[in-house]
């Protein structure tokens, strides 16, 4: 098998800058670095949702549903549980105050049917 040493690496480097230049040599080396800490990242990720869902799994053979045992959660989860209570609170204090201003704008005379004089005539009779 042929191995690649010093030299020949050195040539890969030259024709590189040939094919591409050496302003652009920066550029190409963030983004391959970016690539692949992305890949580990995704790779990682896909780990923990893997052990995640044996954990479930495993979690819901052994408990009644509906039960997450907290402490087997890695923080990322942790938080997205957190976001996604928040998140339902939120939802229904909206829905709450959506209710509390629809009743209000519901109590609250039409549009014209307003009149003064009704008005006026009911203060003299308290006065």
């Amino acid at each position: 098998m042929m191995g690649i040493g010093f030299p020949e690496l050195m040539i890969i480097l030259v024709i590189i800058m040939i094919i591409f230049g050496a302003g652009k040599l920066p550029e190409i080396g963030s983004a391959f670095g970016r690539s692949i800490k992305n890949f580990k990242t995704s790779m990682k990720e896909a780990e923990e949702l893997d052990s995640a869902e044996q954990a479930q799994q495993e979690g819901a053979a052994q408990q009644p549903a509906g039960e997450l045992q907290q402490e087997n959660l890695s923080d990322e989860e942790k938080e997205r549980l957190a976001r996604e209570k928040a998140q339902a609170e939120g939802e229904a204090k909206d829905k709450a105050m959506k209710e509390k201003a629809e009743a209000f704008t519901a109590s609250l005379p039409r549009k014209g049917s307003y009149d003064f004089t009704k008005d006026q005539e009911e203060t003299e009779k308290k006065a």
